[in-house]
Formats: structure tokens, sequence, C-alpha cells
């Protein structure tokens, strides 16, 4: 023992390297142990799902996965065969899955769509937008003109990319990755849907964009996508991004003129279940005394204008944002929040916001201008250069409408999620 003591003393620096590498092995080999549990505890959950007897007239339901196999740099795949397909293959369901890594998949979703019971989306917001709108316009077109077919298809979303701002409303936090997709892969088993607004996002000769999320365009979007540029600095990379920014022209304003609608009414919810239909010979006799019954209808003449309201702005950020992060399943009124950063912004606030605005990107700052409104139309002046981040997607920016389309989208969530949505609503 003496003689051991004395050889580690003596080679203090092989000691030192040695005793930090078994100790983060020791670490490795724990958190490996642990994913392994909770994967473990997630199939045997899926199992009593799975085991649940069904009638033999009913056929399995049928799920679509739309897997990016491009998203969390590469890793998604593995992720996904890892940590949600064996969930998935034991809850009992007839599952499908396409990868979306190939030309052509907007022709094969739509033949999908009409015969899946439940859409599943494995990826990132990128893929989310991808999937949903970029390789197929016209799916969101089809969904309205169909209401009555495809409007009850729920979708789920399974996070795996870099930035997944959609779990954050679906899905309970978590540090740990692999318990983050067990959870939304589970919550999709467990049934629990929650209505999520669209905004449809138009330029003047462009096909419409949609986004779950919001459009962003000023200088914090334009800092924050510089970032991983500075991945050498470690934590400080964030502070870096923005530091540097500031060296451009300051204050760095963006001019434009807006126009708004106020919110709107929100209908009522539709019963999911319709009556059934009267007999011919009823329906035609409430048709022929409603037409003996009730007067000739008057042209109206004068129909009443829209009530748009106008502004010119100077902000250093602008951001478009649906209401799905606070997601209020009680409120009356259908809206979008519109935010208008002041642009007296020193440069040390500027660096310190850009932090909390990488964590919360629509975060509206004291001192903003408010607005919320249903529709409205940003105008750029001629010339105008950078671009617009819509659902962390980059585009051109340029002269746009963008519509609000309220609880378009049905999406699975987990249930602890949806009971404290409707207790805050409460309180």
């Amino acid at each position: 023992a003496a003689k051991a003591l004395t050889t580690l003393r003596n080679h203090w620096k092989k000691t030192t390297f040695g005793v930090c590498l078994l100790s983060w092995g020791g670490h490795w080999l724990y958190g490996k142990h642990c994913d392994n549990l909770l994967r473990r505890a997630a199939c045997q959950e899926a199992q009593a799902f799975g085991n649940q007897l069904i009638p033999s007239s009913v056929p399995l339901k049928k799920a679509t996965v739309f897997l990016n196999p491009a998203a969390c740099k590469g890793k998604a795949r593995n992720l996904f065969e890892k940590n949600a397909a064996p969930i998935l293959h034991l809850s009992g369901l007839d599952v499908t899955v396409v990868k979306t890594d190939y030309e052509g998949q907007a022709k094969k979703l739509l033949e999908l769509m009409e015969n899946t019971d439940l859409i599943i989306i494995a990826g990132g917001d990128g893929t989310v937008q991808e999937v949903l709108w970029e390789l197929c316009p016209g799916l969101l077109r089809t969904i309205v003109r169909l209401r009555a077919v495809f409007s009850k298809i729920p979708i789920g979303f399974i996070p795996l990319g870099k930035t997944c701002t959609l779990s954050h409303t679906l899905y309970p936090e978590s540090t740990n990755q692999v318990q983050h997709i067990t959870n939304a892969t589970l919550a999709i088993l467990k049934g629990e849907t929650v209505p999520l607004d669209v905004l449809q996002i138009k330029g003047a000769k462009e096909q419409p964009v949609f986004a779950v999320t919001g459009l962003r365009w000023g200088s914090y979007r334009d800092a924050g996508v510089k970032v991983s540029k500075y991945w050498y600095l470690g934590p400080l990379k964030t502070k870096a991004a923005h530091f540097f920014s500031t060296f451009k022209e300051w204050p760095q304003k963006r001019q434009a003129a807006l126009m708004y609608l106020g919110p709107t009414e929100r209908p009522p919810e539709e019963p999911e279940e319709k009556p059934s239909r009267p007999p011919l010979y009823v329906r035609l006799y409430r048709r022929l005394r409603l037409y003996w019954s009730s007067p000739p209808k008057e042209i109206p003449q004068d129909l009443t204008p829209e009530d748009w309201e106008e502004l010119k702005l100077s902000t250093i950020e602008l951001s478009i944002a649906t209401r799905n992060r606070q997601l209020d399943l009680t409120r009356t009124e259908d809206f979008m929040d519109i935010c208008i950063e002041a642009d007296t912004v020193s440069k040390g606030q500027f660096v310190n916001r850009g932090s909390q605005k990488m964590r919360d990107p629509h975060m509206c700052p004291e001192g903003s201008q408010y607005i919320q409104a249903s529709r409205c139309i940003l105008q750029l002046p001629e010339g105008t250069e950078g671009s617009f981040g819509i659902d962390n997607e980059e585009y051109e920016a340029m002269p746009v409408e963008v519509k609000l389309l309220p609880r378009k989208l049905r999406f699975f969530c987990d249930p602890r999620m949806r009971e404290q949505m409707l207790h805050a609503a409460v309180q």
C-alpha cells in the first residue's frame, strides 16, 4: 500500500488525469443507466395501451410519422428509433414513417392524409413548418376546405431538433432529453389535445407561409442567428454576438408602416358529434316553410368598411406572434400579439436583453408598444434589406400581410399542461 501511494504521489499528474477520467466515465455510465430506466418505464406504460382489447370490427389506428433525420445535427433518426419508436409500436398503433429528405413528399403527404388517424412530426421547429407547409403548401387550405374531415386529424409533436418552441406549450420542461422525448410520445397516446392558432404570412407574389409561433424582424433576431459562430467562447457566445452586433450603425432602427384590425370575437366550439340528419321529407317541409314564411331579403346598400388602424413605426425589433405560448382555452377573443420595441436602446441594454431574447424570442420588453390584432399589413420602404425569422426559419424581408387563423390545428399535449392552462384560466 505504501509503495502504491508513493507511485501515485510521484506521478501526480497522471493520477489526477486518471481520477478525472474515471469520474467522468462513471458519471456518463450512470447517465446511460438512468436513460435506460426512463425508456423501460415509458415502454411499460405504452404496453398498457397496447394490451387494451378492441373489437375485431374496429381497425387499428394508423399513425403517419414525418421524421426529419437531419434535425439535431443528424442525430434525430437515432433519437427517434431509441426513444420514441418502441413506445409507438408497443401502443398498438399502425405506424408509417416518412422521412423528409427527398423530393415529391407533398404528393405523398396528401395521399397519406386520407388514410391516417393521427399525424406525428418528429424534429424541430423547421420540421413542423417544412412538413405542414413548405413541402405541402396546399395542406392547410385543404384542411380549411374539407374541415369536416381533416380538421379532426390531431397532430403529435416529438421534439428532436435544436429549437423546439412548441414543446414549451405542449409538454412540461425537462433537462433530460430522453425524458422529454418519451413524455412527448406518451402524451400522444393519452389523447389530450389543445387547439393552436396559425399565422398565414403572404407576400405580394410569394406563396403564403404558415407559422405556429410567429414572425420576427429586427436586430435581436439578426444577432441571434450569429450566436453559433462564436461557439469557441462557450457561455459567453450569446453576449459576444450581440456585443459585436453593436459595432454596426447605431441605433439600428427598422422603419415601416403598419395597418391592423383589432381582435375578433371567438365563435363557440363546434360540437364533436353532429346530430343525425333528419329524413328527406322533414328537410323538404322545413325548407318550404322557411321559404314561404320569410320576407324577401333586402340587398344592403352600404357595407360597413373594416376598421383599419394605421401607424408609422421606428423600432429595433418587431414581433408578430400567436398566443400559443400563453394558451388560454377560455378566452372570448381571438388575436395575435404585435410587439413594437422602442428604438432608444443603449448598447448595454441591447447586450443584456439579447440573452433574454434567446430564451424567449417573442418577449415584449417594458416600454414597447403592444397591439392585439386579428390581421395586419406590414409595408416596408423600398430597398429594405435583411431577413424575417418565421418560426426560426429565415425568409427575405418584404411587405407582407399577416392573418390569424384561430384554433386551426389540434396538437396532442401532456394532460398536466392542459390542467395548468384550465387552472390558470379559472384564477
